[in-house]
């Protein structure tokens, strides 16, 4: 078969064709006479072998003979490995058969091949078709074994290892300088974006549109252009090194890609080698692609006059600057950089081309550099867009800070140049960068996820340079890691297979062997932290260095060595250090520049300020300098510590460093692939090797360190099958001895050993493979030519044999032939004359006999066909009556089963059933039991708890009062003692002294000692870590001498940390005695003048002050016994986080005071020269005391009115707090008796414990019955199971499905006329309702309007009624005037009086009448009237029910909806599944004529359905369990929330002051919530009260406080000096500052209480609210798997009815049965109807299964929310219980400010009445007096029980120092111990050269520990001067000070 890529034209330079390898592989070969022999020119040439004498051996060369000794020759591979593509596979692995073989390879242009995990290229100096698209075809999807070795098959290998392993990837790409690097890497990134971009959617025609593989692959002409230059061997040198991660999702689609840059050559910038270029940037600028781009950048010189660019060569042959600009540019717009980006580029460009050609020259006489000349430096800034007058004076006189101070300084020539090339060199790498992050920006789109990655790191290879420096030491770092890297993976990988393949192996790690060099240069004190060192240290050089690291390293480290003398064009060299590649030469000159690389920070913020150029400003935004930190120091802004480079002094190493420890990390965490880069010649000639280069590179890409590490191990393997197929010829009978291969290889290499042709060190067969040492291939393909010559040879044997054995036969059968033919011719020729004979022949052919026997012949050959075709008949029939007996048979059988299935069907039913209620019964009964017990146990233990919890507060109680009870006596008699005491403590403070000196000396000797055995293990455990891992016990060992490492050194920190925090406890208390002392001279003074001048109110003060005394030593007693208590309970619960504070917080310190010495240590040079300025500075000190002194006066006033109403305000708080405590004294009675009710509650629980578990283990006992018996039954019915999905399987019938389909239809019609008459029947019931309430309306409306009219009529009668009574108030009116005037005038007769009489009496009557009907209608119009307004209330209440009803009607109406959409739904989907029913049935019947299969299918098929059968009774029984399952949770869920609820009653029992439980949850919520927003609003209004009262007051005093504090702390130690009305102003503020302090500190802990007390009720009331969610959620859930639950029921009821149908199926049978021939037609419709059922029932059972699935997600959620329920709860509990103590201890705090503001009143009123008697003077001194009196009490109080509190903390902790003392001698015993034990068992497996190694490094460690020291002390003299300066500076302030307040008080 032919290949169909061999008709690529590139692929005969990728593999070469059969028939050339046939040629390559027949080459004349003696492994006895060929060897390679060394050459110095050739590296190693093909010998024969001709003699040997000893150890000397004589080979024929293409030279001639010569001699050779036996060690420099290197055996020969057999012809088979000619040009192999992988070299791992060579039998000889040696450096001669690496390099023929790479030659050999290239001189046929096959310039890829792999090496193991290598991929080797040589670089082949001209174009080769193997890069284009077809060939990357090609390798798409292959394997890399199934291709020629290619750099797309190492790139295919990552991308599918990325998405089938889902790791990130990373291809290594490493060479030197021209070996190719950059063009590798183009190609690997043009095939991954060509691989993701297949990917994805090809795009429309018509549309051109900038992808994203498209940007990614024109980011390479851009950083070619700003990072690649000319060097001596390459055009096109990448001068940095580059890591490109190419994103891509989990499709394998292209996401995005992202470029991370390392180790720019920025020096290229401002210096050339010869024969090299700058960078390519500078000269594409001047190619004149854009004609006015030089007039815009101002160069209007030729390029040979800009110094920094023509240093050397100036242009490149067979490149075009003008091409390579139009592809950058174009590069820029494709990456989306905008025109004024680019021009800012370019100008930034120009600029720095610009800088180079200023000039300067020296003043004279003077140290100060002037311009020689300003047109360049104005073209310059003109690029820049800033003032040159600016830039040349921040060149030439730059800003740097003296002190406090920013003073100009002057530079020379020198210093001027330097910071013209640092700044150029900064400027161009911060381009650099900005170009990397834009691209960067570009690349990175947001439509894919970035799920993985491939990296592609191009980065130079090792450097061995005549002139090596510190650009070299980094290169040659990175690549030692790299290379540590690779040994670790290969061999981990190969040790990996080792242990896969289950090899005996020692684990090695071959990671280790460069693991001395790399410590050399990057551990402590190596060679970079040296630098870094050196960098620091002012009056340091690169001698200094250079002779620093030879007295720290030679002779000490391994690696390190002196130099060589040098050779020919060598440079000079002060050390050289040992590399895995070789050993080189460094010179350490200008080393300390270059790492510092300092900037002109003057320079830079003019440059910060321009106005024209945006990318200058961009790349100098984060670039913060000095005085910019200064000023965001002075502001506050953060930036205190930090010096110019935004951060603390970073040099350029340790910014590597860091870089290159991201690579590491990167590169450990991707799966990696290695491609070595070769340069084959320096000629640059294609198809010519250097062999000497090439070996050279070979060993610094560390091939032939693989290959060396190679031969330690089995580098051939072979698979079993491959092996004994090859070698079976070796041993016959035992390559056919097993089926196994495995063991057919064990035996033909046993068979090998016995005949002594191997050995068994040599091989090692695996599970799947057998392994090899190098050159046991070879030997093995000797043995099988040897076997192959010796079976060919007997072979060609026997064929010569039989062959003429043939030829004998065949001479034989021509003699006999011969024979025949003579005798019968003689016969002839006597017969041919016979007459006789003659008539014969005439006769014979018209005698019959003849054609008889023909006749004969025909009807025999009849008779046998007849008898045939009989025969087959015969056959056929008797077939047909075997298969009808078999039919019949299987016919009654399936009867008689029918049968026993209807009989028993029916019991198994009842059984089942009765057996299911049983169960259910039982797990009620046991759930019950269970629940029981769970409840009986939480309250058991909570009841435990707070049995404990009450017998630890009684005991911590007791003791406490005990202690009080001590203290008390001990304050009694304190006067007396109080001398006595101060001179024990002093004598404890000077055995604390002599415990810390021995304890420090102890630590150190610990130090030390954990320091050597800390090293030797580090260096132990790196050097035999793999090999450990295969011991375990070993390994454990390890393991736990790590751990006791661990553990010494968290000890040794922390005593590191308590021996600071105790001496400065010491200093601390030490201060405080000399300040008690002081203090108590002061008071012994000032009483003896205030008793001489103050004799008259001695006794009215000393009753007052007995007062006083008395009070308060009752207050502070009650106070202290509440709050010691209190707080010993606080400290002792919340010691463990103190602690942890306290490390944290002396951390913190630890560093603070490191800055602070490295400041100080900066400062002490500043200061010697700011000493003459300190006069200036003393004058403005005395005027800013005045001015503190004035203001102090005033503020002391304003001071003392506040506190005044600060009093009055307290005062009020204080009521409120008593009334609190009352609270709380009731809380604490509930609480003791809750606690004796349940010490009574536990012991009934424990009996009821015991008595449940009797019953539980009686049930499960039960339980256990139950489920055997129900497993039994569950097979019984998987049984029967089985048998009716056999019966339906055999006796499906289509017609009767399509029956049942109509059924469903018919059912379907009807439930859909149900529905539809039900949606009528809803419609109509709700137009009812509508109408009902529409007439209800209407009826409201008119009894409304009926009673409106109602009203109006009693308004009418009611107003008649005033009408009648005017007329009868009216008629009495007249009445009343008529007997007037018949009294006066008495002139009318009588009978006209009687008449008249008549006359009124008969209005009186009708008037009276018509009052009494008006009477009447009022009385029935009130009737009326009340009648209505019942009838109204009627009404409306009638009418509020009809609303009831209305808006229950609405929400029905609305459920109606609900209900009607939801069967609409219904009703759409069965009319879908009828349609897919209807589509099934006629795709059956179409498959049922389509399938004509035959009975043999038709079994398979029963088959397949039983088993489903059975699948789907297993499912039914699982669905039957997880119910089952769902009931139980469901009722345990249910009891749980009993268990919550009744938790929940006893918490807000507890709080609530409540003896009974509450039942629901909800009621307590709201409890919770109603006293959550009491506690709330009490707090807010006590926080609202104390923050206006102490918000005022802190303001004010904290400003007053911190301009003292500074004043008072010097006044205080200069006190002697002053007089004594400043000691008494100074005792005033003193006091006042104690008081204010003592103040807010409890201000602010009470508001802290209080914020932590809002806090934890508002964490509260949240976790009530997502409880409350939570069981609603659950509530939902449950309701959810009920409906899902009646769905599964109702499935398994159509299950059954389905089995009727199928039973019904059956019967059809009996009556087709008779048809033999129409049994086929219907047995291929049964198996149309059997696979519809199949899919059917398929879908039904997927249906539930993801029913079961939710079901089965949501019990676990809601198991899940239950357990944290559990957890939230008993939280909260915790934390109420906490909250309650913790408002107690505030209540008691709050009492003793009550009790002490009312002393401070009484104390007031009393001064106020003696001031009254005495006068304003004698007030002022009283009151001074007294508060000072107060206040010393206080405070020594305050002092004495600090100090017994200090000097208790001390033998706690001295105590604790001990015990961990102790632990740790005893750690280190036991490690001492374990080492010993394991420095045995190393030093077994050891040399002695490892022992002086170990020697060394020993003495290392003591000189390094001597440095340290060193290093120590010069640290401590350094803070011993600093401190010095700093009293110093103190005291002078002070004494300035105290003079100036003397001047004052002299004037005044």
């Amino acid at each position: 078969m032919e290949n169909p890529n061999e008709k690529d034209p590139g692929w005969q330079y990728l593999r070469l064709s059969r028939e050339e390898m046939a040629k390559e592989h027949s080459k004349p070969f003696d492994s006895k006479k060929h060897w390679w022999v060394p050459d110095p020119e050739e590296g190693y040439v093909f010998g024969e072998l001709v003699s040997t004498k000893g150890d000397i051996s004589t080979f024929k060369t293409s030279g001639g003979e010569k001699k050779f000794k036996k060690d420099l020759l290197q055996e020969m591979n057999p012809p088979k490995f000619e040009k192999t593509e992988d070299m791992s596979n060579l039998s000889h692995l040696n450096d001669a058969s690496v390099l023929y073989n790479l030659r050999s390879r290239y001189s046929s242009m096959l310039i890829y091949t792999y090496s193991g995990l290598f991929c080797v290229v040589i670089n082949p100096y001209k174009r080769l078709p193997i890069y284009t698209d077809s060939v990357a075809r090609m390798f798409m999807g292959k394997r890399r074994n199934e291709m020629p070795p290619h750099l797309f098959a190492v790139s295919d290998e990552a991308y599918r290892n990325m998405l089938q392993n889902k790791e990130n990837q990373s291809m290594l790409i490493t060479g030197e300088s021209g070996a190719g690097k950059t063009e590798n890497t183009k190609k690997v990134i043009a095939y991954f974006a060509s691989v993701g971009a297949s990917q994805q959617n090809a795009p429309k025609e018509g549309e051109k549109k900038v992808t994203l593989e498209d940007q990614i692959v024109q980011t390479n002409p851009v950083l070619e252009a700003f990072g690649n230059a000319k060097t001596v061997r390459n055009n096109n040198s990448s001068r940095f090194g580059k890591f490109i991660r190419i994103h891509f999702n989990r499709q394998g689609k292209l996401a995005s890609c992202d470029i991370e840059h390392y180790l720019l050559e920025k020096s290229r910038v401002i210096r050339q080698a010869p024969g090299e270029r700058c960078y390519h940037i500078f000269y594409q600028i001047f190619s004149d692609f854009k004609p006015n781009l030089k007039k815009e950048l101002l160069l209007d010189l030729p390029l040979k006059d800009y110094w920094f660019v023509a240093q050397a060569e100036l242009s490149i042959d067979g490149v075009n600057d003008t091409e390579e600009f139009q592809l950058t540019d174009e590069a820029f717009t494709i990456l989306n950089f905008s025109e004024a980006e680019k021009n800012d580029c370019y100008k930034l460009m120009s600029a720095i081309m610009h800088m180079g050609n200023m000039k300067f020259k020296q003043r004279p006489r003077e140290e100060q550099a002037e311009a020689d000349g300003e047109d360049e430096a104005k073209k310059a800034s003109k690029m820049y867009g800033i003032d040159s007058d600016q830039f040349l004076n921040a060149l030439m006189k730059p800003r740097v800070k003296v002190g406090t101070e920013w003073v100009s300084r002057g530079q020379n020539v020198e210093q001027v140049n330097w910071a013209i090339g640092a700044m150029a060199k900064a400027l161009y790498a911060r381009v650099f960068d900005w170009l990397v992050k834009k691209c960067n920006l570009t690349l990175d789109q947001k439509g894919l996820s970035r799920d993985y990655f491939i990296g592609v790191l191009d980065i130079a290879g090792f450097e061995i340079f005549d002139f090596n420096s510190f650009e070299q030491l980094w290169i040659n770092f990175v690549n030692e890691k790299l290379q540590q890297f690779f040994n670790h993976h290969m061999f981990v990988l190969e040790q990996e297979e080792y242990a896969r393949e289950g090899i005996q192996w020692t684990f090695i790690d071959f990671g280790l062997d460069l693991a001395a060099c790399i410590e050399l240069i990057e551990k402590p004190l190596g060679i970079i932290s040296m630098l870094d060192e050196e960098c620091i240290v002012p009056k340091a050089t690169d001698m200094t260095l250079a002779q620093k690291l030879i007295e720290q390293h030679l002779g000490k480290h391994p690696n390190f060595e002196k130099p060589k003398p040098p050779k020919g064009k060598q440079a000079e060299a002060h050390f050289a250090m040992r590399h895995y590649a070789g050993t080189v030469r460094y010179n350490v000159t200008n080393w300390l520049e270059k790492n510092k690389d300092p900037l002109n920070d003057t320079v830079v913020s003019v440059m910060k300020a321009s106005k024209e150029n945006a990318l200058l400003l961009e790349i100098w935004s984060n670039y913060a300098t000095q005085e910019e930190a200064a000023e965001k120091a002075k502001s506050g802004g953060g930036g205190g510590k930090k010096k110019g480079k935004s951060g603390s002094f970073m040099t350029v190493s340790m910014l590597y460093r860091e870089s290159l420890n991201k690579l590491m990390d990167m590169l450990h965490r991707t799966h990696p692939h290695f491609i070595r880069c070769i340069i084959p010649n320096e000629k640059k000639l294609s198809g010519y090797i250097d062999a000497g280069l090439v070996l050279n590179q070979l060993t610094c890409n560390g091939v032939l360190e693989g290959i060396r590490i190679c031969r330690k191990g089995f580098p051939n393997r072979m698979m079993h099958p491959d092996f004994v197929e090859r070698y079976a010829i070796l041993a016959a009978t035992e390559a056919r001895s097993s089926e196994d291969p495995k063991a057919c290889c064990a035996a033909i290499l046993e068979k090998l050993l016995k005949q002594k042709k191997l050995k068994e060190e040599l091989y090692r067969v695996g599970h799947t493979k057998v392994f090899f040492k190098a050159g046991t291939v070879a030997q093995i393909e000797e043995y099988r030519d040897d076997r192959i010559n010796d079976i060919l040879s007997k072979f060609q044997a026997v064929i010569r044999y039989n062959i003429q054995q043939v030829e004998c036969k065949q001479r034989r059968a021509q003699w006999n032939g011969y024979y025949t033919i003579q005798k019968n011719i003689r016969q002839w020729s006597i017969l041919r004359t016979w007459d006789w004979f003659k008539l014969y022949g005439l006769l014979k052919p018209h005698l019959k006999s003849g054609k008889y026997e023909e006749e004969m012949a025909k009807l025999n050959a009849e008779i046998e066909k007849l008898e045939v075709e009989s025969k087959k008949a015969e056959a056929v029939r008797s077939q047909h009556e075997k298969e009808l007996k078999a039919i019949e048979e299987e016919r009654d059988k399936y009867l008689a089963d029918l049968e026993l299935l209807r009989d028993s069907g029916g019991k198994i039913q009842e059984t089942l059933v009765n057996l299911a209620n049983q169960k259910a019964s039982l797990e009620r009964n046991v759930s019950d039991a269970k629940d029981r017990l769970s409840d009986q146990e939480t309250r058991r233990e909570e009841l435990e708890r707070a049995v404990r919890k009450g017998n630890k507060d009684r005991e911590q109680f007791t003791n406490q009062i005990e202690t009080l009870n001590d203290n008390l006596k001990k304050i009694e008699n304190e006067k007396e003692e109080k001398a006595e005491r101060i001179k024990n403590l002093q004598d404890e403070m000077t055995r604390q002294d002599e415990a810390i000196a021995n304890l420090n000396k102890e630590k150190k000797r610990n130090e030390e000692e954990n320091r050597r055995l800390g090293e030797n293990l580090q260096a132990e455990e790196e050097k035999h870590a793999q090999a450990m891992r295969l011991r375990v016990k070993l390994e454990k060992a390890i393991e736990e001498i790590e751990d006791n490492l661990d553990r010494e050194r968290r000890i040794r920190s922390d005593i590191e940390k308590a021996k600071k925090k105790i001496e400065n406890e010491l200093g601390i208390s030490q201060e405080a005695l000399e300040e008690l002392g002081k203090r108590k001279s002061e008071i012994e003074d000032k009483l003896l003048k205030i008793d001489e001048e103050i004799n008259s109110f001695a006794l009215a003060l000393e009753e007052k002050q007995r007062t006083v005394y008395k009070l308060q030593r009752t207050i502070k007693d009650q106070t202290n016994r509440i709050a010691e208590l209190e707080e010993e309970l606080e400290t002792e619960r919340q010691a463990r986080a103190k602690v942890d504070k306290a490390k944290g917080s002396v951390q913190l310190l630890l560093d603070e005071i490191n800055d602070a010495l490295d400041e100080e240590a900066g400062k002490i040079a500043a200061q010697q020269e700011l000493s003459k300025k300190k006069d200036l500075e003393l004058m403005k000190l005395r005027q800013e005391l005045e001015e503190a002194n004035i203001n102090n006066d005033t503020q002391l006033a304003s001071l003392r009115k506040k506190n005044n109403e600060n009093i009055s305000e307290l005062n009020e708080k204080l009521e409120h707090l008593q009334k609190s405590k009352a609270k709380t004294d009731k809380d604490k009675e509930t609480l003791r008796r809750q606690v004796d009710e349940v010490t009574i509650q536990l012991g009934e629980e424990t009996k009821g414990k015991f008595d449940n578990e009797r019953l539980v283990k009686n049930v499960e006992n039960q339980v256990s019955e139950l489920q055997a018996r129900t497993e039994q039954q569950h097979k019984t019915i998987q049984e029967l199971l089985a048998f009716r999905s056999r019966v339906a399987g055999e006796n499906g019938d289509l017609e009767a499905q399509v029956e049942e389909l109509e059924a469903q239809l018919t059912s379907v019609s009807k439930k859909k006329a149900q529905i539809l008459s039900q949606l009528d029947e809803a419609k109509r019931n709700v137009d009812e309702e509508h109408r009902e309430k529409q007439e209800l309306s209407a009826t409201t409306k008119n009894l409304q309007h009926e009673i409106d009219v109602i009203h109006e009529q009693i308004e009418e009668e009611i107003n008649l009624k005033e009408e009648i009574l005017k007329q009868l108030s009216k008629a009495k009116a007249e009445i009343q005037q008529w007997k007037a005037k018949f009294e006066s005038e008495g002139l009318t007769a009588a009978d006209e009086m009687e008449e008249e009489k008549r006359r009124r009496q008969a209005k009186i009557l009708e008037l009276q009448e018509s009052i009494n009907e008006a009477n009447n209608k009022c009385f029935t119009y009130e009737k009326a009237n009340n009648r209505l307004i019942v009838e109204v209330e009627d009404a409306r209440v009638d009418a509020e029910r009809y609303a009831s009803q209305i808006s229950q009607l609405e929400k029905k109406h609305g459920g109606f909806d609900k209900i009607i959409d939801e069967w609409k739904r219904q009703v759409d989907d069965l009319s879908m599944d009828i349609e897919k029913a209807n589509n099934e049935s006629r795709s059956a019947t179409a498959e049922a004529y389509s399938l004509q299969s035959t009975s043999s299918q038709l079994s398979e098929q029963i088959d397949e359905l039983r088993r489903d059968n059975k699948t789907l009774a297993n499912n039914i029984r699982d669905l039957s369990e997880q119910v089952d399952s769902g009931n139980r949770t469901s009722q345990e869920v249910h009891k749980k929330v009993r268990m919550l609820e009744l938790e929940k009653e006893e918490l807000q029992h507890g709080l609530d002051e409540a003896e009974a439980a509450l039942e629901a949850e909800e009621s307590k919520v709201i409890r919770v919530q109603t006293e959550v927003s009491q506690i709330r609003s009490e707090i807010d209004r006590r926080i609202q009260e104390k923050e206006e009262d102490f918000e005022n007051t802190l303001k004010t005093h904290q400003r007053a406080i911190e301009s003292m504090q500074t004043s008072l702390e010097t006044e205080t130690k200069a006190k002697n000096v002053l007089l004594q009305s400043k000691k008494k102003l100074e005792g005033d503020i003193n006091e006042l500052e104690l008081a204010l302090d003592h103040a807010n500190k409890t201000n602010v802990d009470a508001q802290k209480n209080i914020k932590k007390c809002i806090a934890h009720v508002q964490e509260l009331q949240s976790q009530l609210d997502e409880e409350q969610k939570i069981r609603e959620e659950y509530r939902e859930n449950y309701l959810n798997s009920e409906k899902k639950y009646g769905i599964v029921q109702a499935e398994v009821e159509e299950l059954v009815i389905q089995k009727g149908q199928i039973e019904k199926l059956k019967s059809t049978l009996d009556a087709e049965l008779h048809n033999i021939r129409t049994s086929n037609n219907e047995l291929a419709n049964e198996n149309s109807s059997v696979s519809t059922l199949k899919r059917n029932i398929e879908n039904d059972i997927v249906l539930v299964r993801d029913n079961m699935d939710k079901s089965l997600s949501e019990l676990k959620t809601l198991e899940e929310n239950y357990k944290k329920i559990l957890s939230d709860i008993g939280r909260l509990s915790e934390e109420l219980h906490q909250e309650q103590q913790h408002y107690e201890h505030v209540d008691r705090i709050r009492k003793g400010f009550e009790q002490q503001i009312k002393e401070l009143q009484i104390k007031l009123e009393e001064a106020e009445v003696n001031a009254h008697r005495n006068g304003q003077r004698n007030i002022e001194k009283l009151e001074s007096l007294v508060k000072k009196r107060e206040q010393e009490l206080e405070s020594e109080t305050r002092r004495h029980k600090e100090t017994i509190k200090l000097v208790s903390r001390h033998e706690r902790e001295v105590r604790e120092r001990q015990f961990d003392l102790d632990e740790q001698k005893k750690s280190a015993q036991k490690m001492q111990e374990l080492i010993e034990k394991l420095q045995g068992k190393i030093k077994v497996q050891k040399r002695q050269a490892e022992e002086a190694e170990e020697l060394a490094t020993i003495n290392l460690q003591k000189y390094r520990q001597l440095q340290i020291a060193l290093d120590h002390a010069e640290e401590r003299a350094d803070e011993a001067e600093n401190s010095l300066l700093r009293m110093k500076t103190m005291i002078r302030v002070g004494v300035s000070k105290s003079e100036k307040k003397i001047s004052n008080s002299r004037d005044e």
